[in-house]
């Protein structure tokens, strides 16, 4: 529960902004009797949490009260909040931080847009475990098989990893691999526990003899932009620069748009070195703060 009663006055606050932006008609309520202010009212918002009408009112009013995950789960659920909004009232209240909901943040109309505006340039979303939530028809081009079957969305390190088709393509498969895979485990270090890290982290060990050699190295890299050698039909080896952004609202949602540099007809190893690689540090993963910015390369 909030220590201080600055906390307790936000989390206040904070309950009455979300329920009061409610209308009786989104959750099936009846109308009755002149309303003084928007939304929801307290007992209103009460019944549909399933909680005492006074407690909440002492709740909203910052009293000195105590707070259960399952209490607070019921009134996120009733506020119809967000993953990032949970989250931030668990912390209000003094809790940890809410476990995030299985599945990926999906994407507005919008956003989802974007990939399809910059065709013919290839352009695909990803979330933060690479599972891929979009892409155009240059990328799909670009990185056959990267398609999302029946039963799990479409995974870029899953493509890396276990298509076959992925190793023709990275013409510096190993390098572009093992900078994926270091990648994976940063990101998965700031989210221990979350079954959408651990889903493809595991099916990487089952279905590939390098990941399950190379994990225990814990090698972490930060992603980072550059350069990747691609082999294309009929054209050869074409070096494409990449970058990517993260999406305003959900920052773990990252853009990755490819532009295509010069032609080579040699697919030998890179004379500047490995493709698109960051430094790579060895020891254990440490969970950190998501990388901030209007820029994060990634892939």
């Amino acid at each position: 529960m909030p220590r201080q009663p600055h906390q307790r006055h936000e989390l206040g606050a904070f309950l009455r902004s979300r329920r009061e932006r409610i209308t009786p008609d989104e959750v099936g309520l009846p109308r009755t009797g002149r309303r003084r202010t928007p939304g929801l009212r307290r007992e209103e918002l009460a019944l549909l949490a399933g909680i005492s009408a006074t407690w909440y009112t002492y709740l909203e009013q910052g009293r000195d009260i105590r707070t259960s995950d399952q209490v607070l789960d019921a009134l996120a659920a009733a506020l119809r909040l967000d993953r990032h909004e949970r989250g931030h009232l668990f912390r209000l209240a003094g809790h940890a931080p809410a476990a995030e909901p299985e599945g990926p943040e999906p994407l507005t109309a919008e956003v989802a847009a974007v990939p399809l505006l910059l065709q013919p340039h290839p352009a695909y979303i990803i979330d933060g475990n690479y599972d891929v939530l979009g892409f155009n028809q240059a990328a799909g081009e670009l990185f056959p098989g990267l398609a999302a079957a029946a039963d799990r969305p479409a995974n870029f390190a899953r493509w890396v990893f276990l298509e076959p088709a992925a190793r023709d393509v990275l013409v510096d498969w190993e390098p572009e691999a093992r900078g994926l895979l270091a990648r994976l485990r940063t990101l998965a270090g700031r989210h221990p526990g979350d079954v959408r890290y651990t889903r493809v982290i595991d099916e990487l060990h089952a279905g590939s003899p390098e990941a399950r050699a190379w994990w225990p190295r814990y090698d972490v890299q930060a992603r980072q932009g550059g350069r990747k050698r691609l082999r294309r039909p009929g054209r050869g080896v074409v070096e494409f620069s990449y970058t990517a952004f993260h999406l305003a609202e959900h920052a773990e949602q990252t853009l990755v748009i490819y532009s295509e540099g010069r032609e080579s007809v040699d697919a030998g190893p890179a004379a500047s070195g490995p493709v698109a690689s960051g430094p790579v540090v060895s020891g254990p993963v440490v969970p950190g703060p998501a990388l901030s910015g209007p820029v994060e390369p990634g892939r």
